[in-house]
């Protein structure tokens, strides 16, 4: 893997998909010296038609709440690919998660849980993400919402 370090000595740029590979893609945005995160990207860059989704909670097709934070969080992610794969997205095109979660201390104690279902949907693909503790979603029993943007390369 090549690293470059434009505009300066101060940031690294990491390509996230294969070398070779046509068209534009997705970069890590890794600054000097800072420790590298486990599980998001500190931030992304990417050319390309931009998807976004909307907050997406953790229900099928019936609108039916998974039972339980991590099969909420399991189901949202689902759902997003689902409407990434609407764009022609795959996951390695994702730049940006927002998650909303309820509780989170039910998020800190399900980290290992979380991790496989989002590896299991997503593969080792860690975008820029951010999490938020709110106090509530407007489905009340809804424990998470997640917000997602992709970047298809042209």
């Amino acid at each position: 893997m090549s690293v470059t370090t434009p505009k300066g000595p101060h940031l690294a740029v990491l390509p996230t998909a294969a070398e070779g590979e046509t068209g534009s893609r997705a970069q890590v945005l890794q600054p000097s010296g800072w420790p590298l995160p486990k599980g998001y990207a500190n931030g992304m860059a990417a050319e390309g038609r931009i998807v976004v989704t909307g907050g997406v909670i953790g229900w099928d097709t019936e609108e039916r709440l998974a039972d339980g934070f991590v099969a909420q969080v399991r189901q949202a992610l689902s759902n997003i690919a689902e409407i990434l794969a609407e764009a022609g997205a795959r996951p390695e095109h994702l730049v940006r998660l927002t998650w909303y979660v309820v509780d989170m201390d039910e998020y800190l104690a399900n980290l290992r849980e979380l991790g496989k279902s989002y590896r299991a949907t997503f593969g080792a693909h860690y975008p820029a993400m951010a999490l938020v503790q709110v106090v509530r979603l407007v489905e009340k029993a809804a424990r998470v919402e997640i917000e997602a943007t992709a970047v298809i390369p042209r």
